[in-house]
């Protein structure tokens, strides 16, 4: 077994408790490979925001679970030569599965998990998630719940519709759980294609109103927003310009995030846009320069974008900027 204080990461108690207390949302920011990693950290640093590094089933798959670990430690060790003043930085499985899934992690260096029993019936919901708990909070590792489900595919999560969390179950499931965290449904989505929407038509508005009720059901405990990209339009253009097909692809316009963070929602999940960024720029890449052949040519510049997005997430949408 390996703690995840051997590795120098912190689990979210302590992060949350202050995006609660100063009204932000603590960036979740997934990553499959050195680039995106390397631009994640590098944002977190020069914005001084603290930041949670998510891994999904698959992308712990792809990159192997030994190897995993040592990328981990090796973005904190590189984000420690960046700065005299670390930043808080956590290591989250993102919609693990399974018992056994959120057990490894917790056995390789993971300092908070995610057990995702949302499609479950909800006693069997409950079931999973307190024995998730129970295994995780001998290492003081934090976990994380989910009721409600959301519309969207994101790897191997998939619903063709959401259904809305029940503000009468939360404070039920987290007193039977003792979970750590709550992610909630509230219109969100997975993907990068979250809404049927005809060209002019709005994105409906997330319902505050469940979040509200929400928040009074559990007075103070952090609530988690999944599926948060907001597939910016900058980089879905650049990637249709360049030979790609993503048509009607929209997110959650980040005002309403931004709303969001300042309320008990602490902790803001973001995969798609930072897929969006790499793929739009490798292929404007690849477009005007067919001869290129060296990936550090392509990865290179897609990684520093990737920095100059994730630092707008923290400054402009999540409020994280500046906090540590």
């Amino acid at each position: 077994m390996v703690l995840y204080k051997e590795l120098g990461f912190v689990n979210t108690r302590e992060m949350f408790n202050d995006a609660m207390k100063n009204g932000y949302a603590v960036p979740a920011y997934n990553f499959n490979n050195m680039e995106q990693l390397q631009a994640i950290i590098t944002a977190c640093v020069r914005s001084r925001s603290p930041v949670i590094l998510q891994v999904s089933k698959g992308a712990r798959e792809y990159a192997n679970a030994t190897l995993l670990r040592w990328m981990g430690k090796g973005a904190i060790e590189m984000m420690k030569e960046m700065t005299p003043k670390p930043i808080p930085v956590a290591l989250h499985l993102d919609h693990g599965d399974s018992f056994e899934l959120c057990k490894s992690c917790v056995d390789n260096g993971f300092s908070s998990v995610m057990i995702d029993g949302s499609s479950l019936p909800y006693e069997e919901n409950v079931k999973i998630t307190k024995q998730v708990v129970e295994y995780a909070h001998k290492y003081d590792v934090t976990v994380e719940g989910e009721l409600g489900v959301l519309a969207g595919i994101e790897e191997h999560v998939s619903s063709e519709k959401s259904h809305y969390t029940n503000p009468d179950d939360v404070e039920d499931f987290v007193k039977k759980t003792g979970v750590d965290s709550l992610a909630i449904s509230i219109g969100t989505s997975h993907g990068a294609y979250k809404f049927k929407v005809k060209p002019g038509e709005e994105v409906p508005p997330l319902r505050f109103d469940i979040l509200e009720e929400v928040e009074k059901r559990i007075k103070g405990f952090p609530i988690v927003l999944h599926g948060s990209s907001s597939v910016l339009k900058e980089y879905i253009d650049m990637i249709n310009r360049y030979g790609g097909k993503m048509e009607n692809a929209v997110g959650v316009p980040e005002d309403q995030l931004r709303k969001a963070a300042k309320s008990a929602v602490c902790k803001i999940n973001i995969d798609s846009d930072g897929r969006l960024v790499m793929t739009a720029i490798i292929r404007k890449i690849f477009a005007e320069k067919p001869s290129e052949f060296d990936p550090r040519k392509y990865l290179g510049p897609a990684r520093e974008e990737l920095i100059k997005m994730y630092i707008s997430k923290n400054e402009n949408v999540l409020g994280s900027a500046n906090r540590v």
